[in-house]
């Protein structure tokens, strides 16, 4: 039988034309159905954008929480057709294809083999699902996948850029920034002649001979020596690239919101950051946390509960970051899957948060036999997949059905979360884990371009 290979353009060409089914359908069902198709943020967004072509506050339209940025994005909503913003949204899914496409190629991947990967992406029908019915996360996708492609080709500034307007954008991208900061360890960042390399070499075996002719002063000095060694690797962990980055993105980041405070005032500042800080979610989502904030709405412990959430989550987030940054796309990957799972407030679109990560993080799982597609790989996707569809149909019966399930989706709540956690450890010890950087501070080659 013979093999067909899609090409990226033939790709990108099949993608757009789900994409385009999907819009059609869609705009079919909202005129036809009394179950909409487009997503209800969809029309806040919308309604604000409606606002600011009248010379008023987005926030005048109730529930919207985003940077004033998003409803000027979506004013030719008002201007020429409602649609308009779910074609940029569709238009942003294609752009983060393309980047996904030349990250797997600049790590060293055939062009035929990163198509295979990118279709998991561009032609995922999940994804296409919610840029379609309205949903912006894949705008936030793009500038998070940007800027780090921007910053492995070493252009810090227009990286710095991307990445603190999508923080300002929506403040979840900042948990990338310690993984970004290991990252850019001069020793893989910074490339060095061969020679400065052989010097050093020659450095630390004369280190190596000193201590172990000093062998004596080595064991009444290793208390102070285990100190001395964390301030020196603290030290060093200050870079010229780290603080320019650091820089140069919190102040993109602080330029953004500091204008649209002026132009807004706190009410940017509430609803856009804060809120999502105190914010409790009564209704029914993913999270495991979603019951007790339900049975604790009105109680001021309800309010502390959901603030101390935050202490697991950014903890291993933090942690995961510093073990796993040199390979920036893995760590991503991990950080926004642990985040989503502890998260107080889970909904479907926040997948997108860890898939546009999927087609960099799979091609790892690959070259391992004990996590391939074919055993491990499988099981997790299973797992993923059958909780989900335990908690939706606990949902759909309180929903539709008007059964009171909220126990049973509870349950289900947990048997997600004990899923999440499992593929969770799964992931961090049995990847394979590639740094980005080689010795030389060029890019590793991971992949064999005949692959």
């Amino acid at each position: 039988m013979p093999r067909f290979d899609f090409t990226f353009r033939q790709l990108i060409w099949a993608s757009v034309v789900l994409h385009g089914i999907l819009l059609v359908y869609g705009h079919w069902q909202d005129t036809h159905l009394v179950v909409k198709y487009t997503d209800i943020d969809y029309v806040v967004f919308t309604d604000a954008s409606r606002y600011l072509t009248q010379g008023e506050s987005p926030y005048k339209r109730a529930t919207y929480r985003y940077t004033p940025l998003l409803a000027q994005l979506l004013m030719p909503n008002i201007w020429f057709n409602e649609s308009f913003g779910k074609w940029i949204f569709t238009g942003a899914n294609l752009l983060i294809g393309v980047l996904i496409q030349k990250i797997l190629r600049l790590r060293g991947m055939s062009e035929s083999r990163a198509v295979k990967f990118n279709a998991i992406w561009l032609l995922n029908p999940m994804v296409a699902n919610i840029s379609t019915r309205g949903n912006a996360e894949s705008v936030i996708g793009a500038m998070v996948l940007g800027s780090f492609y921007l910053i492995m080709k070493r252009r810090i500034g227009w990286g710095a850029f991307l990445y603190g307007l999508s923080v300002h954008f929506k403040t979840y991208p900042i948990i990338y920034s310690i993984s970004l900061l290991v990252m850019m360890d001069d020793k893989y960042f910074q490339v060095q002649d061969k020679e400065a390399l052989e010097a050093e070499k020659e450095k630390e075996e004369g280190g190596r001979g000193g201590q172990a002719s000093s062998s004596g002063h080595h064991s009444s000095e290793s208390k102070d020596s285990v100190v001395v060694k964390a301030v020196k690797d603290l030290i060093n962990f200050i870079t010229w690239r780290r603080v320019q980055f650091g820089l140069l993105s919190g102040g993109w980041f602080f330029i953004f919101t500091g204008v649209m405070y002026y132009m807004y005032g706190y009410e940017f500042l509430y609803e856009t950051y804060l809120y999502h800080v105190t914010r409790k979610d009564h209704r029914h989502n993913f999270s495991f946390w979603f019951y007790n904030i339900y049975l604790t709405f009105t109680s001021p412990t309800g309010t502390l509960v959901g603030v101390l959430t935050f202490v697991p989550q950014l903890a291993l987030v933090l942690a995961i970051g510093c073990c796993f940054g040199k390979d920036i796309f893995f760590c991503a990957f991990l950080q926004t899957f642990a985040f989503v799972a502890w998260n107080k407030v889970c909904t479907a679109q926040y997948f997108m948060w860890y898939i546009v990560f999927l087609p960099l993080l799979i091609p790892n799982l690959a070259s391992n036999p004990r996590m391939s597609l074919k055993s491990q790989g499988r099981n997790m996707l299973i797992g993923w997949v059958v909780s989900q569809g335990l908690w939706l149909s606990q949902a759909y019966n309180l929903e539709f059905l008007g059964m009171n399930t909220f126990w049973n989706l509870f349950i289900a709540s947990a048997l997600m979360y004990a899923s999440n956690v499992w593929i969770l450890v799964e992931l961090i010890t049995g990847a394979t884990y590639e740094p980005i950087f080689g010795d030389r501070g060029v890019i590793r080659q991971i992949w064999s371009p005949r692959s």
